[in-house]
């Protein structure tokens, strides 16, 4: 019982200490809030992208994949992306009919091919709008939601129909407050129905996912022709065996292309765990990188703790020797001081918080990274800050639980 009381007291007199000086207070924390509020941004920064990838980045779910020409996933190498430029064929169609026939891990797979065009509605024009001739059941290989109309259909794929399925950029932008099924659209001349809507997927990076016009890949073939950027989209049996799923469709690629067992792929094939420890790997970079920046401000900050310490312990020795001639310890002394050193620094982690969710606040608001300051990242940088003024706080704490009583007494006010 006495215990706590003396504890509570060391925080009551440390609290009272800190007001009695504001401005040398502040000054002492700099070093620790600047490191408060780099760790708390980077792991906002983190989480926030780590949650929008997870939702926004990547459509194939949890047992889709997707197989390209070639994939440069993470760091980008000028060396490598010309060797696969020159070594990777074009994938094709006679391609994805024998891994139609031929997969038994699928459970479905579609093919996919885009460019980049006008679209005219009447008068009104968009630009850079992306085609997209896909197969009829890329609604579901894509997770594309539809919220007016409907999806094209396999008849209409078949004879070549030209019909478009929209993207929400190009319906409020035509079709402002209203109803744009059965509206026909241009596409470099050439009319296109509108059978259905997709629901806004918004952007990422400032680059919006709803400036897109889907049409049937027969028709996208009849048109541009199909000797350039086919892509496959797959979905496996289920979750668990999209590894595998991806295994059978790389031997099936292997063997139709003839390659020999030490010759690389000659293909990409990547999922969404591909994209995510893509991503891991980058912000472990960027992680150790902070760790750095803050391991040096922490130090900074808790050696500037040690001194105003040391020179609080000057200042109050003879306050020291009254407290030990009434009676006080040599432990609540060492209390006393080792609570307004951390209290001192976890203060200044405090105001790190504050100023690290300002900052989150402020970069959500003008630019499209998304930030979010997880708890976990506040826990950790109180306490951390809190140990900081613990540890350099012990030797000025130290020094004052040892200074003789009658020394200490003569000692000026």
């Amino acid at each position: 019982m006495q215990s706590n009381a003396s504890f509570w007291e060391a925080v009551l007199g440390a609290a009272a200490s800190l007001r009695s000086s504001k401005l040398r207070s502040f000054l002492t924390l700099l070093g620790i809030i600047l490191a408060t509020t780099t760790l708390i941004a980077v792991m906002a920064v983190i989480n926030g992208m780590n949650h929008y990838i997870a939702e926004n980045v990547s459509d194939m779910g949890a047992d889709g994949f997707r197989v390209q020409r070639m994939v440069m996933i993470g760091q980008f190498d000028p060396k490598k992306y010309l060797e696969m430029q020159r070594r990777n064929p074009e994938l094709s169609r006679e391609e994805f009919d024998f891994l139609k026939s031929h997969a038994t891990m699928l459970q479905d797979i579609g093919m996919e091919s885009d460019r980049q065009t006008k679209v005219h509605y009447g008068s009104e024009q968009v630009d850079g709008v992306e085609i997209d001739g896909v197969s009829p059941n890329m609604n579901t290989l894509a997770n594309v939601e539809v919220t007016l109309g409907r999806f094209f259909s396999d008849s209409e794929n078949q004879r070549r129909q030209q019909v478009a399925f929209i993207g929400n950029d190009i319906r409020t932008r035509f079709f402002p407050g209203g109803n744009p099924l059965g509206k026909t659209l241009s596409i470099e001349g050439r009319p296109f129905d509108i059978v259905g809507v997709a629901k806004a997927k918004g952007s990422v990076f400032g680059e919006s996912q709803d400036n897109f016009v889907m049409i049937p890949v027969e028709t996208y073939f009849k048109i541009y022709g199909a000797r350039r950027g086919l892509g496959y989209r797959a979905r496996a049996i289920s979750p668990t065996y999209v590894f595998r799923a991806q295994d059978e469709v790389r031997m099936l690629l292997r063997s139709f292309r003839h390659l020999r067992p030490n010759q690389d792929d000659t293909f990409a094939i990547f999922s969404s765990d591909s994209l995510v420890s893509a991503w891991d790997r980058i912000t472990g970079s960027i992680a150790a990188t902070a760790v750095a920046v803050v391991s040096v401000f922490m130090v900074v900050g808790g050696v500037v703790v040690m001194n105003i310490m040391l020179a609080v312990v000057t200042e109050r020795t003879h306050e020291i020797g009254i407290r030990k001639a009434i009676g006080a310890r040599r432990v609540d002394i060492l209390r006393q001081f080792l609570v307004e050193s951390s209290m001192l620094a976890a203060s200044g982690g405090l105001i790190g918080v504050c100023l690290a969710w300002m900052v989150a606040l402020f970069v959500r608001a003008v630019t499209p990274v998304p930030m979010a300051v997880p708890l976990s990242a506040v826990l950790i940088s109180v306490t951390l800050s809190a140990s900081v003024g613990l540890f350099f706080g012990i030797y000025p704490a130290q020094r004052a639980a040892k200074l003789d009583p009658i020394e200490a007494l003569r000692a000026e006010k």
